[in-house]
């Protein structure tokens, strides 16, 4: 049985003051949450990181970054390490999300030393996969979301895979009110995990978490986490107010 996972996406919102309250907000609403029945995690801007992550301590809420550089060390001016990272707390960390694809550029073989560097630093990544509108309406979605699968999950070992989360995002979902129906997600679950048997094996392909995201609200959260394949929700703008995140939290229990 896999434990479900939510994970909040806070994009470049919030500031110094409303991060700290939107965590401690967070933290309070779940603290009555049995610590074995959901994992939680939240990925504030880097530059509040520290400050939300003081007052995620001693709670049941991870902290995760929404980026990490490949590189350890060295002239990559604006780049965080996953060293840095970890250094601050981050349990997890973003790896590929649409808007880094779309809007920044990142290649999938980007992406992969992404997650390679994120695992090797002691970060749990979560790869984020998803097709654009025109490629699902091209019949192109299994075609896409299996390249940036297979180049995504390039070169790593059993071992490794362990460490990482897939997140299935279809990009004409996000921010657009547009939701994949509970069905067209669990189709597109159902083919990740079919690829992670085909590339591992069967016995990862069970254990490996899927999360769906892409307009996750309270309102439709608990028919999505009813699928089969529907591990966990990654939440983008739902997760900037405490009590629909909370909400969508509690309805994967």
């Amino acid at each position: 049985m896999r434990k479900p996972f939510i994970a909040g996406n806070w994009k470049m919102n919030t500031d110094g003051h409303s991060a700290v309250k939107l965590a401690e907000s967070i933290v309070s609403g779940c603290s009555d949450l049995d610590s074995g029945s959901v994992d939680v995690a939240v990925c504030p801007p880097f530059v509040y990181l520290q400050q939300a992550g003081k007052a995620l301590s001693s709670s049941r809420v991870a902290l995760g970054a929404q980026d990490v550089y490949f590189e350890q060390k060295g002239a990559f001016t604006g780049e965080i390490s996953a060293a840095m990272l970890k250094d601050i707390g981050c349990t997890y960390a973003i790896c590929g999300h649409s808007e880094r694809r779309h809007v920044i550029g990142e290649t999938d073989e980007l992406i992969n030393k992404k997650v390679h560097a994120a695992i090797s630093g002691g970060l749990l990544p979560i790869l984020c996969v998803g097709e654009l509108l025109e490629e699902r309406k091209a019949s192109k979605t299994a075609e896409v979301v299996t390249r940036q699968m297979k180049k995504g999950l390039a070169g790593l070992s059993k071992e490794k895979m362990s460490a990482v989360t897939i997140a299935y995002e279809p990009v004409w979902a996000i921010g657009t009110g547009l939701t994949a129906t509970p069905e067209q997600a669990q189709d597109v679950h159902a083919l990740i995990r079919n690829l992670l048997a085909e590339m591992f094996d069967r016995k990862i392909a069970g254990e490996i978490r899927i999360q769906y995201g892409g307009s996750v609200k309270p309102d439709n959260a608990r028919e999505l986490m009813q699928k089969e394949d529907v591990d966990g929700l990654l939440v983008g703008g739902a997760s900037l107010k405490a009590d629909d995140f909370v909400a969508i939290v509690k309805s994967s229990v």
